[in-house]
């Protein structure tokens, strides 16, 4: 029969499993100005940048990196970065429960 730990440390796995696809970052709204010099954007009255473009900014392993995001991808996108942020705190979740496990029972073998 499996402890109370053991049991919780299997309630936040599966709570990751259940995430779904996810990924790091923030959502950001950007403005442009081409290099076309007849171009509205250049208008030295009422100057109209090109935009707004949705960019995804982020890093992984202390490099920072980003890329434009299509709008029909928008909501996807937020609903992933909501998921990572749920995975970074499940993570803490399933260090801590793995402590009060071997707090609780030793270092035994855990059943998969």
């Amino acid at each position: 029969m499996k402890s109370s730990q053991e049991k919780n440390v299997d309630r936040i796995k599966k709570r990751m499993a259940d995430l779904g696809p996810y990924i790091p970052g923030s959502l950001s709204q950007q403005w442009n100005i081409c290099g076309n010099p007849d171009c509205r954007c250049k208008d030295p009255i009422n100057p109209k940048k090109h935009g707004p473009y949705n960019q995804l900014s982020f890093s992984i392993k202390g490099k920072s990196s980003s890329f434009f995001i299509k709008d029909r991808d928008f909501l996807e996108v937020k609903r992933r970065i909501k998921n990572y942020k749920e995975f970074k705190k499940l993570c803490i979740e399933l260090t801590s429960a793995y402590v009060d496990l071997a707090r609780a029972d030793g270092f035994k073998e855990l059943e998969s």
